[in-house]
């Protein structure tokens, strides 16, 4: 079972939207949390050293995730999603995105 991670900023919006998503599948162990410090679950040196997949909603969470937790990092793949902060919590167009063929992330 593949342990998974989601990142957005505050953890409100996208990644529990992910989290909800994807925690139905058999095969993995979701959560999200979020870089800002008013995050509702913010990210933690544990909850990387767990992860083996992180996906990230926008290209500067990987950095300041990076920056923050790099050696934390060594063993997770961390995958750029390119979602902006523009939809809802379960927004039918983020869940899409979400869905999206691997092909398109970055």
């Amino acid at each position: 079972m593949k342990r998974v991670l989601f990142v957005c900023s505050r953890n409100r919006l996208r990644s529990p939207t992910a989290e909800r998503v994807f925690g139905e599948r058999r095969d993995l162990e979701v959560a999200s949390a979020g870089l800002a410090p008013d995050a509702e679950e913010p990210v933690t040196a544990e909850l990387l050293d767990w992860v083996e997949i992180v996906f990230v909603m926008e290209k500067a969470h990987r950095a300041r995730l990076a920056r923050r937790f790099r050696p934390h990092l060594r063993r997770a793949r961390v995958i750029c999603l390119d979602i902006p902060d523009d939809y809802g919590f379960m927004d039918p167009r983020l869940i899409d995105l979400l869905n999206a063929p691997p092909e398109s992330v970055s």
